[in-house]
């Protein structure tokens, strides 16, 4: 069975995926129970493409997770949680996010997580909402050297850019991760696997563990790994690479277990409130 799947081209997706996109450089790894017209996407591109529901498989922004579970359920691994791997916003200078709140803050598109903590962390410190003319939208790989150039004044940074920040002269203003860890007590959901519910449990369990093997085939032998993930990384530094795999691969990666699934229903829940929108309560498979 083909199954159209969606990822980015980070480094802990290509990681994870791997053993699932070539079983062929996973010799020990038992065949997986499908295969993949795979497109690989920016964040937002993704978001958009789920949002229309276009692939069967798709990683998506824990933030719009939150709106398309009516066509697809949030998987137990494979996502993109953890301590101390939240988006950062930066700026030029030495300021306060009272500061620079009126904008312009570049952000990587308007349904990504780090869209939305940052007006989550806006509305905890009593500033107003944001509007679409202060929060342009950019490529996450641009941010930096759009708020470097001061082209716009702050932006929020995901992915590699949290290694390579200081690099570039720049000032972390607010770590949002570091926000809602402490507003919350949970790990921060960055990016969740969601599958089209119409497959059905059966599809869902077997995609977990296909999954679940890849990752685990990654980790027994990641110089595998290390050619395929050069070839989509924003970042070609090994050291980087490294780096980035170390932070977004944890054990929630394998397995949400009872915290990563309270952080996911705490995160996509309060994306909904932020649009008086009703809680839900079916995000995994059943």
């Amino acid at each position: 069975m083909k199954l159209r799947l969606g990822i980015s081209p980070c480094p802990n997706d290509t990681f994870i995926f791997h053993g699932l996109l070539h079983p062929e450089a996973q010799p020990e790894m038992t065949p997986p129970p499908y295969t993949f017209d795979t497109t690989y996407a920016d964040v937002e591109e993704l978001n958009r493409m789920a949002l229309a529901s276009e692939p069967d498989v798709c990683k998506v922004s824990a933030h719009a997770a939150a709106f398309m579970l009516d066509e697809y359920v949030v998987l137990r691994c494979g996502g993109a949680l953890g301590y101390g791997c939240g988006p950062l916003l930066l700026a030029q200078q030495n300021v306060s996010i009272e500061d620079i709140w009126a904008g312009p803050i570049a952000i990587p598109g308007c349904m990504t997580t780090a869209a939305l903590l940052l007006e989550l962390c806006g509305r905890s410190k009593g500033l107003g909402p944001s509007t679409e003319a202060n929060r342009p939208v950019m490529l996450y790989s641009e941010i930096m050297g759009a708020v470097e150039r001061g082209e716009v004044p702050a932006g929020v940074i995901i992915h590699e850019g949290r290694f390579t920040f200081q690099e570039h002269g720049l000032t972390r203003v607010q770590d949002l991760g570091a926000w809602w860890e402490e507003a919350k007590g949970l790990p921060i959901p960055l990016g969740v696997i969601v599958m089209r519910r119409i497959l059905g449990r059966e599809a869902h369990v077997a995609m977990e563990q296909a999954l679940r093997k890849s990752l685990a085939a990654g980790l027994a032998h990641p110089e595998r790994a290390s050619e395929f993930i050069a070839g989509y990384a924003q970042e070609l530094d090994p050291r980087v690479i490294g780096q980035h795999v170390q932070t977004f691969v944890n054990n929630f990666s394998m397995a949400l277990g009872s915290e990563g699934e309270a952080c996911v229903r705490t995160f996509l829940n309060g994306a909904r409130d932020v649009q008086d929108r009703a809680p839900v309560t079916a995000i995994f498979p059943e």
